[in-house]
């Protein structure tokens, strides 16, 4: 991974669907795209084009297990980027209510083996 700079922070997340989906796996640590499309309540194509600008940019690292893929944040994020999401999570949780109430409601979330 290339070091990730201000500016490439900033543009990652400039699109609203990036911001929330960064903030939403930076607070439950790892979330599959069935997740992000019923928390976000958007396409799966939609979703999954985002999640592949965050992984190219270096934001995420993805995971197999068995059918599902599972996003989580890049190991190699530096730790200001990661202060910065937990910051904005911390400060904006009502910007994230909506999605946080729809996750949380979902039946049939798939299950992590580790």
């Amino acid at each position: 991974m290339n070091m990730l700079s201000p500016d490439q922070f900033g543009k990652c997340l400039a699109d609203e669907t990036r911001a929330r989906i960064a903030l939403l796996i930076a607070g439950e640590k790892e979330l599959c795209v069935c997740e992000l499309t019923h928390a976000l309540d958007e396409t799966q194509p939609k979703i999954s084009r985002h999640l592949a600008q965050l992984r190219s940019c270096g934001f995420l690292a993805d995971r197999r297990q068995g059918q599902w893929v599972y996003y989580r944040l890049h190991q190699d994020m530096p730790g200001w980027a990661k202060k910065t999401l937990k910051v904005m999570r911390e400060s904006h949780g009502e910007w994230l209510a909506d999605n946080l109430q729809r996750l949380h409601a979902m039946h049939d979330r798939p299950q992590r083996c580790c």
